[in-house]
């Protein structure tokens, strides 16, 4: 190691050590590195993915109300996953690389996307469950030590609050509406149910990434520590919907004082992540149709980006010479 990187690390573990940040143009450990473009990348192919089972409902939504409601929610994640990607350009990956890699199958998303939307009540338990789950993963990350994510967090997470508030409302208004609609709530918080505990990754044990990224204050609770808690969450909150979840062995155990669930199907999970989940290939098939028909749009931009910079050297030259 050159006395420039020693002296680059030395700083980077006083920094984790204070549970201070680090910042773009700071040296890091290149692991560190590579971790972060992996996770934050994830995360923004995970956004903009999740687009599309919701945008499946915008125009079959039963009022305009929830349209409008659900077009803008659609419209944040898009957002969200645009503070990502830059959050992860910051680490010297550029936006094209990391959309090149989504569109060729080599990125990962979360499997929760690879999932069909086939009722209303689907968008209700995607808002209460989906960006439940995301709430709970994400808001911890809002003092993650790299500095763009951490920031970028505290923006999405409030956006997330809103549409956990939505999905609840949803569900809501069908488990107390006609034996049909409040039959059709269920059944979504049945199928919903699983996959949502799983979007937290794999069991601790089975987890390659998350000590180091503890270690590095990237993430501060386990997968399995977070999964808890959500499902206290749901267990309180599904007694105000009025409706159940499909699993009898949840319990809250007073010694270890975590809530406990029944067993997962981690095969099923690693199915989805392999790209053999139900839906895989239609995300993935629609988001390369989106990018080739965008094509345009960013060939476009990228002219008038450039004739603004000359317009702008040449107005520099002018009044050099003036």
């Amino acid at each position: 190691m050159s006395p420039e990187d020693a002296a680059g690390q030395e700083n980077f573990d006083r920094v984790i050590a204070k549970d201070s940040r680090v910042e773009p143009k700071d040296w890091m450990p290149e692991a560190y590195r590579r971790s972060l473009v992996r996770q934050i990348s994830q995360h923004a192919h995970s956004e903009i993915i999740g687009m599309q089972p919701e945008a499946n409902w915008i125009t079959r939504a039963p009022s305009l109300k929830r349209k409008s409601i659900l077009m803008a929610k659609v419209q944040d994640e898009a957002g969200h996953g645009l503070y990502l990607y830059s959050a992860a350009e910051t680490l010297g990956t550029t936006r094209d690389d990391m959309m090149d890699a989504l569109v060729a199958g080599k990125a990962r998303y979360s499997s929760i996307f690879n999932y069909p939307t086939v009722t209303w009540a689907d968008m209700g338990a995607i808002g209460w469950m989906v960006d439940g789950a995301a709430i709970c993963n994400q808001v911890p990350l809002c003092r993650a030590s790299y500095g763009p994510y951490g920031r970028a967090m505290v923006r999405v997470c409030k956006e997330e609050s809103f549409h956990q508030r939505q999905g609840f409302e949803i569900l809501l208004e069908l488990a107390n509406g006609t034996p049909g609609q409040r039959a059709m709530a269920q059944d979504a918080v049945n199928r919903w149910y699983a996959p949502s505990l799983m979007m937290f990754g794999p069991p601790d044990d089975d987890s390659p990434n998350s000590k180091q990224s503890m270690a590095w204050n990237i993430k501060r609770f386990s997968n399995d520590e977070l999964r808890s808690r959500f499902v206290g969450m749901l267990a309180e909150q599904v007694k105000v919907l009025g409706l159940t979840l499909p699993d009898d062995e949840i319990r809250f155990n007073e010694d270890t004082k975590k809530w406990e669930h029944g067993s997962l199907d981690w095969d099923e999970f690693k199915e989805v992540l392999a790209g053999r989940g139900p839906c895989n290939a239609q995300r993935l098939e629609r988001r390369r149709s989106a990018h080739d028909d965008g094509a345009w749009v960013r060939e476009a931009a990228a002219a008038y980006a450039a004739k603004q910079a000359g317009q702008q050297a040449a107005t520099n030259e002018q009044k050099a010479a003036a």
